[in-house]
């Protein structure tokens, strides 16, 4: 499955890069292809439908929005903030979407404060894609501290929360990153829903990918710093919203459950 990395262009990281950008999108797509995630160390993922029903005798709705009848899709961008979330942002407010975005620290968040100040203010959550795209079940205990703790104090110190969600780099995850997790007070977010934007930049494309994926709870997974995806979001959102999708972050598609510390959330 795809995940992000580093940002591309000039003013971001060289060719070098965006090769590796590349690369490490063949990499999860390979390594983590059916949406079973077989083998991503995630099996006992918990369904969005399945956190609201423990919550059972709660309040009616979240915010807006009660995904218990409506019919719900969360839209996600990793990888972030880029060059092109300032148009992102644009658009999700001239079409009252909400979003749930997964930031990464170096080169990032260090480079668009400004940018992670706007998506907390318009009401969209922000949550981490660790510090440096470091794959977790790949490092030691005290190196995937580091990854989310730096992320969540930048965060923090620009919205005045600390995320609570978490996105591992390619979807990789195991006991190890649960328990440290749930430590650190965080919950794990996967996707159903992945449109290979890391791969084109054809814009019908992605949009195509994303229409035939999207079902009712999906977590839709794009990644604003590629250069087909953002003109690619007001279709998506149109051709969803004629289809009788509802537009909601994660926390308001788990609602009126709450996602725990440690446990994965995925469709």
């Amino acid at each position: 499955m795809p995940s992000a990395t580093k940002k591309m262009k000039t003013r971001g990281p060289g060719a070098g890069a965006r090769r590796g950008v590349r690369a490490a999108g063949a990499l999860a797509a390979a390594a983590c292809l059916t949406l079973t995630l077989a083998g991503c160390g995630h099996g006992d993922a918990t369904r969005p439908s399945s956190a609201r029903d423990r919550a059972a005798g709660a309040p009616a709705r979240f915010g807006t929005v009660d995904c218990r009848q409506a019919k719900c899709i969360a839209l996600t961008f990793d990888a972030g903030p880029s060059e092109n979330s300032a148009r992102l942002l644009d658009i999700l407010k001239q079409k009252q979407v909400p979003a749930t975005f997964f930031l990464l620290g170096a080169r990032h968040i260090e480079k668009y404060p400004e940018l992670v100040r706007r998506m907390a203010a318009e009401g969209h959550e922000v949550a981490s894609h660790t510090w440096d795209h470091k794959i977790l079940t790949r490092i030691s205990p005290a190196q995937i501290r580091d990854e989310l703790g730096r992320t969540n104090d930048a965060i923090e110190r620009l919205t005045g929360h600390k995320p609570t969600l978490m996105r591992p780099p390619q979807g990789r995850t195991n006991s190890t990153v649960h328990g440290i997790c749930k430590e650190m007070g965080m919950s794990e977010v996967l996707w159903s829903v992945t449109a290979k934007d890391y791969a084109t930049t054809d814009s019908a494309l992605i949009t195509k990918r994303v229409l035939d994926q999207a079902t009712r709870d999906g977590i839709i997974l794009l990644h604003d710093l590629y250069q087909g995806t953002v003109p690619a979001v007001p279709g998506i959102i149109d051709a969803l919203k004629a289809r009788g999708y509802v537009f909601v972050t994660v926390p308001q598609l788990l609602a009126p459950g709450k996602a725990e510390p440690g446990k994965v959330y995925r469709p």
